[in-house]
């Protein structure tokens, strides 16, 4: 929200000091060709089951994403947390725990274990659901790369459409005047959203995305770890290898170690 509002101000304060007066965005039929034409284009590029998500990933975008993908160091505590359990108590014991998960990934995982399910058939079902996963969150994020293919090729078009209109008014040179700047408009709309929301949305989502792919990279390992009892201090060691130097100081500090 901040990098939308700060880039929308960038743009009109470039229009004051170039002196265009702002009522030159109120154009309805540049508004119209962008927006509805973009619309149209991606409901002919996709699938309607795919189009139907699009305000469900407006939400991830402008969400946290934390209660998706979660945390990692959250995460990291939990398994430790397990394996100390497990280590005294055995396998068993943590199954009283699985009403207390939030996370559906890390529940599926533990629930597999305390099954008595093999390592490695949880390996191979944990890692199918992310590869899905993955399939899902890429799908999404193609729909607004798309779109912001679509979106500046529409403002070329407005503009032609405009410049034909200017066409009309060439006995009329103060009307020629404002119908050729008018036409520039679709073009300002269509870049503006094409690089500056569509795109970059579709970069947040795949950010978004490797965020919830690597914490759940991380429960495979946690849930593999306890099956091969582990002890608390090396399930640690491994679960904060996936983590950059920097969170595993925080993880460090959290933990008071």
């Amino acid at each position: 929200m901040v990098g939308t509002i700060g880039a929308a101000a960038a743009l009109l304060g470039a229009m004051f000091f170039k002196g265009v007066p702002f009522s030159m965005l109120a154009n309805p039929a540049a508004i119209l060709l962008i927006i509805f034409g973009t619309v149209g284009a991606v409901l002919n590029a996709f699938p309607m089951s795919e189009a139907k998500m699009i305000p469900k990933l407006f939400g991830k975008i402008f969400g946290s994403g934390k209660a998706a993908a979660g945390d990692k160091l959250e995460t990291i505590k939990l398994f430790v947390e397990y394996a100390q359990i497990v280590r005294k108590d055995g396998i068993l014991a943590i199954e009283k725990k699985l009403e207390e998960l939030e996370n559906p990934f890390i529940k599926r995982g533990v629930t597999l274990l305390v099954s008595g399910v093999k390592s490695s058939e949880i390996e191979t079902v944990l890692i199918d659901d992310i590869s899905a996963m993955e399939k899902r969150h890429a799908g999404g994020a193609t729909v607004f790369a798309q779109a912001g293919m679509y979106s500046p090729t529409l403002g070329v078009l407005g503009a032609a459409l405009g410049l034909i209109a200017a066409m009309a008014n060439m006995d009329d040179s103060e009307l020629l005047a404002h119908a050729i700047a008018a036409a520039f408009v679709a073009t300002i709309y269509g870049i503006f959203f094409g690089y500056v929301m569509w795109h970059p949305f579709s970069n947040k989502l795949k950010r978004k995305s490797r965020e919830e792919i690597l914490n759940n990279e991380i429960v495979v390992a946690g849930v593999l770890a306890l099956a091969n009892g582990d002890p608390p201090y090396l399930v640690q060691d491994k679960l904060l290898s996936y983590l950059s130097q920097r969170e595993k100081e925080n993880f460090t500090s959290q933990m008071g170690v």
